[in-house]
């Protein structure tokens, strides 16, 4: 009998192919790559063809044995790792450890479905050497970057910093909005709103829009006094009313970027969550005794291109399920961008019939709500258009012109399936009104603004300017967004990305000693020769060159440089608020800080935060009442496991305790208080002041508020929504 073996990298994805396969086959998991670059040295040989020395994990010995053992009893061999280079470089060295000369042969399985393993078995193709080579280059660059430049980190700045080719320049994006934030200066302005009433006794709102023809710029409260002066008593006639139609078309199925967007905003999912629940859909579910089957198409891809067959059985289901109307006439086709490989589809269910009501029972909360998102956004991808009916009314008062919009929906489209966000003109409509109509004013409010700075990143914004600019690929998004955050650059505040002193200094450093190695452009760059690579336009070796050309020039001038800032110290023109004397310039383990040069008399000492043109502004001190063990002022500090409340008289007196949110533990008849922790992975969490007699704890952001329905007294809170933290209550707002 003809054996076959069937070598994959996931224990998930063993288990559900052993179903579909049968007894013939023995399948076996790599868990992972199964050789790397060795982590003593940089094991590439940049003299000779820039050669890696790849060797067998450690950790893998025994499950590369094991392959070896199962490939002589076999007569066929397949891969079926990823269908991407990371999986390509898998089964490379997946080939070279089995070294036999029965053929390897190569499987893809972008669905993990019965029908989809059957037909990649009967067809096989061989390893694509391309493919394979834009991965190594990929992996040397790295390998380059943290080798050569991480060193230079650790005896100038800190033991244990990392540079990465990718993560830098995602560093530099979130350090750079940042000095955005800072130099902001904000304007006033004010908006100007009146409540009319109509003939017919209904009230209608209108914004002013012009003023003697020309767009409204009011920037003072003068101003707005003076526009209420002008209009107040005057009439306000309808000086016309524009009627029209507007569409609204249904978004293209996932990718991977707009998957970790759409989870980030509409689940509260960081993008490695989501990229893992995703991993779990498309490799296997039970969804009975007697099958398992992948749910979703392969997650790490750039195209939005969907199967003609998948096509037509959405088209099938929303007839069945929504009625005629809600089928377009042609199919909905959508483009992908430029840099798109189109290796894939884009991400939609594997059988659409399986909607998500048919899986709540299989599937855990998390699961469930990613699997619902996909299915939803997948059928939609593939209904009629929201039709609306727009309303705009032009109002005229004196020499200021005033507009009211309003719209309804006339016909929901694929919004039935897949809501969307409603501006506030489109939540109202406006009443039956006539050119000439005179409205009387009930109301004229005027309301001072302040322009805001431009926002701080969140993980999905950064990975949309990521793929935008060119940086990274799908399979690299999740990784550079958690890996900045993992290496304490970039900590989370409220849901958004801020850069802690370390991670500016080092991006500073980054930026002034290699301007083309963290280049945005050059980045992009890259990353297209990479692509060329796999396409073979690019030889690997080449693109290595031209890279490592201009590593080794800046790396010679930032050695010869750089300066030591764990040696440096530098005097300012702060004077210290204790004993009239200079303060210093120092840097610690968490960034710079002043200390007074009258130490070790005086021992004042202030937390700051330097700009990139060497600007020192110091942090103030945030108050918290008397110690409790010497009367002395408690004050906030921030440690390497995150803030916490210290006396002032340290280290005369040694008092801490954990960072109090001021907020009462949600768990029932506790009466401890939420507290800022952070885990030993350096994640940051909210747990109760009494544990462990009680173990509440929570990565979400709580704030103030009583939930409705059990009563608790404190909710997470995202955006203008909010829900319960009491995970037995499971309230939401909306």
């Amino acid at each position: 009998m003809t054996k076959s073996l069937l070598v994959v990298e996931s224990p998930t994805k063993m288990k559900t192919l052993s179903k579909f396969l049968g007894k013939d086959f023995t399948i076996r998991a790599t868990y992972g790559h199964i050789k790397d670059l060795p982590k003593s040295k940089m094991g590439v040989d940049v003299d000779h063809g820039f050669t890696p020395q790849f060797a067998v994990v450690k950790s893998k010995a025994k499950i590369v044995a094991e392959i070896r053992k199962a490939s002589k009893e076999a007569d066929n061999i397949y891969i079926g790792s990823d269908p991407d280079r990371e999986g390509e470089a898998i089964a490379f060295h997946v080939a070279e450890v089995i070294g036999r000369d029965t053929p390897v042969k190569r499987v893809l399985f972008n669905e993990i479905t019965k029908k989809a393993v059957l037909e990649a078995i009967a067809s096989p193709s061989n390893l694509d050497e391309s493919k394979y080579d834009a991965q190594k280059a990929r992996r040397i660059l790295d390998r380059l970057v943290g080798y050569e430049i991480s060193p230079l980190l650790w005896e100038r700045v800190k033991y244990g910093l990392s540079a990465g080719r990718v993560q830098s320049v995602a560093l530099k994006l979130v350090c750079e909005r940042e000095d955005e934030i800072d130099a902001f200066v904000k304007e006033e302005y004010w908006n100007i709103e009146a409540e009319l009433t109509l003939i017919s006794g209904e009230k209608i709102k209108a914004k002013l829009e012009k003023v003697d023809g020309k767009k409204a710029r009011i920037r003072t409260k003068e101003e707005a006094e003076k526009i209420r002066s002008d209009v107040s008593g005057k009439p306000f006639i309808v000086a016309g009313v524009e009627e029209k139609e507007r569409f609204a078309s249904p978004y293209p199925p996932f990718k991977t970027s707009t998957l970790q967007q759409d989870a980030s905003s509409r689940l509260r999912f960081s993008p490695k969550k989501t990229m893992l629940l995703a991993q779990k859909l498309f490799e296997g579910v039970e969804i009975s005794k007697a099958t398992t089957t992948g749910l979703i198409t392969y997650m790490r891809t750039d195209s939005v291109r969907i199967s003609n067959e998948a096509r037509d059985e959405a088209r099938k289901l929303i007839e069945a399920q929504f009625g005629a109307a809600y089928v377009p006439g042609k199919p909905n086709m959508y483009s992908n961008s430029k840099s798109a490989q189109d290796a894939h589809e884009g991400i939609r269910p594997t059988n659409v019939k399986l909607t998500p009501e048919k899986l709540k029972s299989h599937l855990d909360k998390d699961m469930f709500a990613l699997y619902e998102l996909i299915w939803r956004r997948f059928v939609a991808s593939q209904m009629a258009r929201e039709r609306l009916h727009v309303r705009v009314a032009e109002i005229t008062a004196n020499a200021c012109t005033f507009v009211a919009r309003g719209s309804k929906v006339v016909f929901d489209g694929f919004t039935k399936v897949f809501e969307v966000e409603k501006g506030e003109d489109e939540r109202t409509y406006l009443p039956d009104m006539k050119k000439g109509e005179m409205l009387e004013l009930a109301h004229l409010d005027a309301s001072q603004h302040f322009t805001s700075p431009p926002p701080r990143y969140s993980e999905a914004s950064l990975i949309k300017t990521l793929e935008a600019k060119g940086i990274g690929r799908p399979s690299t998004y999740a990784s550079i967004v958690s890996t900045i955050q993992e290496r304490d650059y970039v900590h989370k505040e409220k849901g958004s990305l801020a850069p802690v002193p370390l991670g500016r200094t080092v991006n500073r450093l980054l930026t002034e000693f290699f301007p083309k190695v963290i280049d945005v452009d050059f980045t992009a760059r890259m990353e297209e020769g990479l692509d060329r690579i796999e396409e073979e336009e690019n030889n690997w070796v080449t693109s290595l060159s031209e890279f490592y050309g201009v590593l080794r020039e800046e790396m010679g001038s930032a050695k010869t440089k750089m300066k030591n800032l764990k040696q440096e110290e530098k005097e300012t023109s702060i004077i210290c608020d204790k004993c009239g004397k200079h303060m210093i310039l120092r840097w610690g383990k968490n960034g710079e800080y002043l200390v007074c040069s009258g130490r070790p008399a005086c021992k004042n000492k202030k937390n700051v935060v330097v700009d990139k043109d060497g600007n020192i502004s110091i942090v103030e001190e945030t108050t918290y009442g008397p110690c409790p063990q010497c009367g002395g002022t408690l004050v906030e500090k921030s440690g390497r496991f995150g803030r916490f409340i210290a006396c002032g008289n340290y280290p005369d007196c040694k008092y801490t305790r954990p960072f109090t949110m001021g907020l009462h533990c949600p768990q029932e008849g506790c009466q401890g208080e939420l507290v800022e922790r952070t885990s030993k992975k350096r994640k940051k969490f909210y747990g109760c002041s009494r544990y462990p007699d009680c173990a509440f704890a929570t990565s979400l952001q709580p704030k103030e508020g009583e939930c409705p329905v059990c009563k608790a007294p404190v909710l997470f809170g995202y955006k203008e929504k909010s829900s319960c933290l009491r995970k037995d209550c499971g309230w939401k707002s909306g």
